[in-house]
């Protein structure tokens, strides 16, 4: 195995992603498994009311900026489907939000949106997901040992560059993680991706 945790240490979240576990490896020492596969995630069904426009807005402003940093890429692209996934869900949103379950799980997660009954935890990256995995299960696995959250059965994590959205379903009876294969791309894919986002949170 690559080079793990050390019993002795203490880690944060975007540590861990320094250290360069693969996912799989990084759930199992966390007494999780993992496996790769497509994910059938539920889309919400309903009307979209404002889609077009937040497609419209993006694909306007997307010629102007430089998208090289991740502060711009969280500015121009994660935080407009982020406020209007607020909108559709009317969920609590924290940003940079602290938490704290172990010396090897603490640390700050990029958005964690929460209803009553459901939470969903985003991660941003500027490149490199394969890692950025590593690091969203980390964030994953902290939230289903912490006691503020919702007794929900899966839990739904995303991570993004802003242009790519990837997620990782976590089943808490089973303790199995499944990470997705699709991707889905903004502004292309925006309709789908928002679909799936409304869906985790209602």
């Amino acid at each position: 195995m690559t080079q793990g945790l050390n019993p002795d240490q203490s880690y944060t979240f975007s540590k861990i992603f320094d250290l360069k576990i693969p996912a799989d490896e990084f759930a199992i020492e966390l007494g999780y498994t993992l496996s790769r596969q497509r994910l059938a995630l539920p889309r919400f069904q309903g009307e979209l009311d404002r889609i077009q426009e937040l497609h419209a807005r993006i694909e306007e402003i997307l010629p102007y900026v430089d998208l090289a940093s991740e502060t711009s890429r969280r500015e121009v692209l994660i935080s407009r489907v982020v406020s209007e996934l607020v909108h559709y869900t009317k969920a609590q949103l924290r940003i940079e939000y602290p938490i704290k379950v172990s010396t090897q799980l603490q640390g700050y997660l990029d958005y964690l949106l929460r209803t009553q009954t459901e939470l969903l935890v985003i991660e941003a990256k500027r490149q490199d997901l394969d890692y950025g995995f590593t690091q969203l299960i980390a964030e994953m696995a902290a939230l289903d040992q912490w006691d503020k959250t919702p007794e929900q059965t899966m839990l739904l994590g995303g991570i993004t560059t802003g242009t790519v959205w990837q997620f990782a379903w976590l089943d808490r009876n089973t303790k199995h993680f499944k990470q997705g294969l699709d991707s889905y791309r903004v502004p292309e894919d925006l309709d789908d991706l928002m679909r799936i986002l409304v869906a985790a949170l209602t």
